[in-house]
């Protein structure tokens, strides 16, 4: 028995291969329990319009959304990669509980034994359909979803039309219509979801792929961003020089950075990031359309995520993979009938490990006891309720972030520091790790940090992502949907 496999063997239900097995009775009958509209977005920042990262976003139906409900101001990815921020959401497992750090990790077989998400609500009778980009690869097992949307991408051109030849590092406007796109696909098959009429509760989940790269849209969502007129982000020019070295090799301003500012090409990308945003916004409008207009209306949870942040510059860095605020931050909106009040938004510090505990809550279901993040419930009912908790996001065995409401401290492996006061500096300009007084602050922070560390999962095996892995003993294949 693996490592992993004896932490897990003593949570009674953990373990369950069949939807019900070794999972207690919800205490409200199914028919009762309400609807989740599971909304994943990838690479989304803090550029939306209510959360205020940048001055030239629009945004109206996020912002609509957070406009119904709580949004976080303060929340946090568990990692600032896709891979283990979605296998920790997705689990309620940290990265330093399951090896899971890095894109290149097995999550399929390193998670085989934990009651996921979507197994959960499986068991507990609800419908769970889902499409896009959910977990990272291999999203459609069976043991997953009853039914998978298989999105398509766009096809590659065979050279980069920004001329910099940095892999997916590279944007466009698109002479197609919205409607061509894989994204408008996916809501139209998700519309349709909210559309069919079946007993059950439904667990629908969305994962809408832009803004990830490359930024290839419509030039309808370009035109919103005259180029003259863009806010660029400010970085100093000596932003890196009060990092420690692991900083420095995360940041790597001699990659895109240096590549973008000598192409001159600064306000093309903020331009082509900008107009991604956008397109996704109107999807988010029409999936909100859609289930204003359907019979699940009045009985519907609404939960939307970014998965991480972004960089466009910042720290002379672009992408994520950083410990630092633009990786980590990404938006959190909750809508619960019955719960939340209109215009909530919270600062207290959050991270997406408790998404999992949170919807289990709020629909009534029983909370897995391998689950290692807290129910959100008190934050969605008073925002501005007391929250003694911090923050976690990890980046590499011994790589972590902490966030508080003011503060927020990195600490690498080799036991070197930042630490940054968000009231006055929230682009992290000046490192104040190494000045006198702080000792106190950064022991009680790094009190959230993990005191053991699992080793680094197994790589992927060939072929496996993107592919729908083994299915649990038993379980019949999902039913798949492909592009029109």
């Amino acid at each position: 028995m693996g490592w992993l496999s004896m932490i897990l063997a003593a949570v009674a239900g953990a373990a369950a291969a069949e939807p019900g097995a070794g999972v207690p009775a919800a205490d409200k009958p199914a028919s009762a329990r309400p609807n989740v509209l599971f909304i994943a977005i990838d690479d989304l920042n803090d550029w939306v319009g209510h959360l205020g990262g940048n001055p030239d976003v629009r945004t109206p139906h996020l912002d609509r959304l957070a406009r119904r409900g709580v949004s976080f101001a303060n929340a946090h990815c568990v990692a600032p990669a896709c891979n283990p921020a979605r296998a920790g959401l997705l689990s309620g497992l940290r990265p330093s509980t399951t090896g899971i750090y890095h894109n290149h990790h097995n999550w399929v077989d390193t998670l085989a034994g934990v009651v996921t998400l979507p197994e959960h609500f499986r068991a507990c009778g609800y419908r769970v359909v889902g499409g896009g980009k959910i977990f990272h690869g291999s999203q459609n097992a069976a043991r997953f979803w009853e039914e998978y949307y298989l999105r398509h991408e766009l096809p590659a051109p065979k050279t980069p039309y920004n001329g910099l030849n940095r892999a997916h590092f590279d944007w466009h406007a698109l002479d197609i219509a919205p409607e061509d796109m894989p994204d408008y696909k996916l809501v139209t098959w998700a519309i349709e979801q909210l559309q069919r009429r079946d007993d059950r509760p439904l667990f629908l989940a969305v994962g809408i792929v832009k803004p990830h790269l490359p930024w290839y849209v419509p030039k309808k969502y370009f035109d919103l961003y005259p180029k003259d007129r863009l806010t660029l982000p400010q970085v100093p020019d000596d932003d890196l020089d009060d990092i420690p070295p692991i900083g420095l090799r995360m940041a790597n301003p001699q990659g895109d950075h240096k590549a973008v500012v000598e192409s001159g090409q600064w306000r093309d990308a903020v331009q082509a990031y900008l107009a991604a945003i956008s397109f996704v916004d109107e999807q988010v409008g029409r999936l909100l359309d859609a289930l204003d207009r359907s019979p699940r209306a009045g009985n519907t949870i609404v939960v939307l995520w970014g998965d991480h942040g972004w960089h466009l510059g910042e720290k002379h860095h672009w992408r994520k993979f950083t410990l630092w605020e633009e990786s980590t931050r990404a938006p959190l909106i909750f809508v619960a009938p019955g719960v939340t009040r209109p215009g909530g938004l919270c600062h207290r510090p959050v991270d997406f490990l408790s998404l999992y505990p949170t919807l289990a809550d709020l629909c009534g279901l029983p909370i897995p006891k391998h689950l290692q993040g807290p129910s959100l419930r008190p934050l969605l009912e008073n925002p501005q309720a007391p929250w003694d908790r911090m923050a976690l996001t990890t980046h590499g065995r011994g790589e972590h972030a902490v966030r508080s409401q003011q503060w927020r401290y990195i600490r690498y492996h080799d036991g070197t520091e930042e630490l940054y006061d968000h009231q006055h500096d929230p682009m992290e300009w000046k490192n104040l790790a190494g000045q006198p007084g702080h000792e106190p602050l950064k022991r009680e922070m790094a009190r959230w940090m993990p005191e053991k560390e699992a080793p680094d999962a197994p790589p992927a095996k060939p072929g496996q992502k993107g592919k729908a892995g083994k299915r649990a003993a038993g379980r019949p294949k999902a039913k798949t949907a492909n592009p029109p």
